[in-house]
């Protein structure tokens, strides 16, 4: 760490039971700092546990004194500090310990809190233990604006002490690096990348990729103009002050322009820009860019640098991540594509602000998706969350499905077995996009694609009918279509037949059994996809 990360306080909070005490007092071990708990300061300077505190003399007493110490514990550096669960809910508190240091949210799901809180006694706000979960659920949902408004959120759900410090001393790197940024590494068959999260990070591109190991000198930016208006100017600048020379290289907008004639026109637009084999070649877009500029990179001069700086919330969570690239023929998407990792991916959340309604709403059909694959707690966000969360919560929302992806690809990098899973709803979404002559968005399709897949589940038998209910109530909440009406199922059933997921004849497709159990069946029965695809359709 440098000298002002080593004088910058590191403050855990969020909830009860998420692991504040037993990783604060760890981390201070390792880090050879002064550990403070609060909670257990405030119970010496009362002379009394918390419950009686709260008993005697009243919750806005304890939280009067805890206004104090954060006031205190503000004048100090260097330390470790463990809060308790509601201290930071005062925004005053967040802001006079949040100028001290760098502050985690540590997060877990309400199951996993009941059980690691069931047995204890000095709750106060719990209550008693029979109405204890909905008093977990309550706390949470009261508190939920709060706890998003941390910078860094860490879930504790399954993992150890060890890797949750491993974790925290990641962000404090990245930190150092780019204000309020963290870094996920995502480890390849060819090595590793990072993936480069936070707010502004545009500003900042050139110095992180050139901390990377990419080679200063011609570097192209490829994007739409659409895009270029808005960001082209922030990203060439900041290159330019590393020692890049950004190039900018224009394609069409939309996924009706992701073919290999638009491919053959950047290869023009790099070898008049002289690129080189080692020159980086960068997308600026969304989820068609960033597969049309990939695929292009992975085949000028038979392989180039490639770099995705996603622009909108679908291609950060999904596009983006794992080195799937490729173009569509008339026939059906991504029916030509090579597997490129990229050398590095900037996800600056601050462009999230700028995003249409309907292209936010798109996205947030796959970070649902990831949250029912692999991140129930995420899904539980979502079911009462904001419909569009602003500010730390875009990071959180974005790094928590970005996690997800990373475990998925990272086990299976060429998409051999599990990486299938991250198809779920693309089979029924995909043939639904084509039908519809992608007038219906990439996002919209998967959302109705996830509902059918939920439908075909519950209709044989393989998970709880009340999950259909609560998908469509999630994608509902999040302004994405729940129903397709007036659309032709055999049509989309035949459009399914073009499905590079398929094997042979055989239909393959995904399906949620529970949330965080997801798996791949093949040939389900034609009389089941249509029952699951009529339900979607009205029929």
């Amino acid at each position: 760490m440098t000298n002002n990360n080593l004088e910058r306080n590191i403050i855990l909070t969020g909830f009860m039971g998420t692991g504040k005490t037993t990783v604060g007092r760890l981390l201070a071990e390792r880090l050879d700092r002064r550990f403070v708990d609060m909670d257990l300061l405030l119970e010496t300077q009362f002379g009394k546990p918390i419950s009686a505190v709260f008993a005697e003399e009243g919750e806005p007493v304890f939280r009067d004194a805890e206004r104090t110490l954060c006031a205190q514990l503000a004048q100090e550096r260097g330390l470790v500090i463990s809060t308790g669960g509601g201290a930071l809910v005062d925004p005053a508190n967040r802001a006079a310990l949040g100028q001290t240091g760098m502050l985690l949210c540590l997060t877990a799901t309400v199951d996993e809190i009941l059980r690691r809180v069931e047995t204890a006694e000095d709750r106060p706000l719990l209550g008693e233990r029979s109405a204890r979960r909905q008093r977990i659920a309550t706390l949470l949902h009261a508190r939920r604006d709060a706890y998003g408004a941390i910078p860094h959120q860490i879930d504790t759900a399954g993992r150890t002490p060890e890797a949750i410090i491993n974790q925290v001393l990641a962000a404090l790197a990245a930190d150092g690096e780019a204000p309020g940024m963290s870094v996920l590494p995502v480890h390849t068959p060819e090595g590793q990348y990072d993936i480069c999260l936070g707010d502004g990070l545009l500003r900042h591109a050139g110095h992180l990729l050139a901390n990377r190991g990419l080679r200063p000198g011609p570097a192209a930016i490829v994007t739409n103009s659409r895009v270029a208006e808005h960001h082209a100017k922030t990203l060439a600048g900041s290159l330019r002050e590393a020692g890049f020379e950004p190039h900018l290289c224009l394609a069409p907008e939309g996924e009706q322009h992701k073919t290999l004639a638009t491919v053959a026109t950047l290869y023009d637009q790099f070898l008049a820009a002289k690129l080189d084999r080692n020159s980086p070649i960068i997308a600026l877009g969304g989820g068609v860019i960033g597969d049309m500029t990939g695929f292009a990179a992975a085949t000028y001069l038979r392989g180039a640098p490639f770099v995705q700086i996603p622009t909108t919330l679908l291609s950060m969570v999904d596009a983006s991540v794992g080195g799937k690239t490729g173009v569509d023929l008339p026939q059906g998407k991504n029916l030509v594509g090579a597997f490129k990792q990229p050398a590095a991916v900037i996800i600056d959340t601050a462009v999230l602000g700028s995003l249409p309604p309907a292209e936010f709403a798109s996205g947030m059909a796959e970070v649902i998706k990831h949250g029912i694959i692999g991140a129930p707690a995420l899904f539980e966000m979502l079911e009462t969350g904001l419909p569009r969360p602003e500010g730390p919560r875009h990071k959180h929302l974005v790094a928590e499905a970005v996690r997800v992806k990373i475990a998925v690809v990272e086990e299976d990098p060429f998409e051999q077995g599990r990486r299938a899973v991250l198809n779920l709803g693309h089979t029924f979404g995909h043939a639904i996009e084509l039908v519809s002559n992608f007038t219906i968005r990439h996002g919209e399709g998967v959302a109705l694609g996830i509902i059918a897949a939920t439908h075909l589940a519950a209709v044989l038998g393989r998970c709880d009918p009340a999950l259909v209910d609560r998908v469509i109530q999630v994608m509902d909440r999040h302004r994405l279509p729940v129903e397709l009406p007036g659309y032709d199922s055999g049509a989309i059933i035949a459009a399914m037949g073009h499905d590079k997921k398929r094997a042979g004849k055989t239909l393959r497709f995904i399906i949620p059994q529970a949330l965080g159990d997801v798996v791949i069946i093949d040939d389900p029965g034609i009389a089941w996809v249509q029952d699951a695809l009529g339900r979607v359709l009205g029929k």
